[in-house]
């Protein structure tokens, strides 16, 4: 049985998460139907500029995602602190960026007189819309039903576009963060549709090596900062050019026609996560098989389990045999 999305969201826990949403009926609504000989993959693009859109509005950011014919990937981090520390007006600046709010709301911003009930009903707008800016469902929610209206104007029809629920899962630690980021970056090479990440359209790691050929990160994603001093919330404490590299070994080496090795510093990377090379390799290829709830470390899965009053650790023993050297 799904579990309500509380139940799953503990951002005392973790800011990390990793969605996953599907097309009704897994058909290949977003690329090339094989029947038809119909080409959808222009939808593709819709999805891949809304996510980054809703980057700009909402106080959750984009660690990786990938944009697939019949499905999508996203990992995101909830900014909490951001959140709480923008003023009323900045909520509703941003709150009005993707929604059109209320007319009191809009008056606020355009500082005309409110009286003393009209500013407690903003206020409670406020409040609601800070709430929203951080919810996960709230973004997947303006994510899905865009694309769904426009694919459907398209198609001429009615109807769901979507499955009804994404599918979301706690990533705990850093270990978990990292492996789900390059599972999520690595599908198209799992799907055999692109042969390198360079090549792998609608996808984070393709977004990340062009800057990279630049000398830059791109503004749109969580950056990585390359310093163990700094805390993992401000960005990812990896080198780009490490996670790059990984990315890059790990699919060569899970491509039946290509050869590839893990070199020494992607190899430093899983020492330092403590993740085996082998258990890295069956992480990134089965991650959605392996894991079906919370990841990461026991300790850190036992204390997310008690913050939610969950009696059960689901998922323990994988997350004890993979992510444990």
């Amino acid at each position: 049985m799904a579990r309500p999305r509380q139940t799953i969201v503990s951002l005392e826990d973790t800011p990390y998460y990793h969605c996953c949403s599907r097309v009704v009926r897994k058909a290949f609504l977003c690329g090339i139907d094989n029947t038809t000989g119909e080409n959808f993959e222009h939808r593709r693009e819709w999805v891949d500029s809304r996510i980054l859109e809703l980057a700009t509005i909402f106080a959750i950011d984009i660690c990786a995602y990938a944009v697939m014919s019949n499905h999508l990937h996203v990992v995101l981090k909830v900014d909490s602190d951001k959140a709480r520390l923008w003023s009323d007006k900045e909520v509703l600046i941003q709150w009005h960026k993707g929604f059109k709010g209320t007319l009191l709301t809009q008056k606020y911003l355009k500082d005309e007189d409110l009286n003393q009930f009209e500013r407690q009903t903003v206020d409670e707008c406020i409040t609601e819309y800070r709430k929203r800016l951080i919810d996960i469902s709230w973004f997947m929610r303006s994510l899905s039903e865009p694309i769904a209206r426009m694919a459907n104007k398209e198609d001429k029809c009615t109807g769901r576009f979507w499955e009804g629920r994404f599918k979301s899962q706690a990533l705990l630690d850093e270990a978990a963060v990292l492996a789900c980021m390059a599972y999520v970056d690595l599908n198209p090479i799992r799907a055999y549709v692109a042969d390198t990440p360079e090549n792998s359209d609608y996808t984070s790691i393709q977004r990340r090596i062009n800057s990279a050929i630049k000398g830059e990160q791109p503004a749109e994603l969580v950056p990585f900062v390359g310093h163990e001093h700094l805390n993992m919330p401000n960005g990812l404490m990896f080198s780009v050019k490490d996670y790059i590299e990984l990315v890059e070994d790990t699919g060569r080496i899970i491509r039946e026609d290509k050869h590839g090795v893990i070199s020494s510093s992607s190899q430093g990377i899983l020492n330092r996560i403590n993740i085996p090379a082998e258990n890295w390799l069956k992480i990134t290829t089965e991650f959605g098989s392996l894991f079906k709830g919370a990841v990461g470390a026991l300790p850190a899965l036992t204390e997310y389990c008690e913050h939610l009053d969950r009696k059960r650790r689901q998922g323990a023993s994988n997350c004890q045999r993979w992510l444990c050297a």
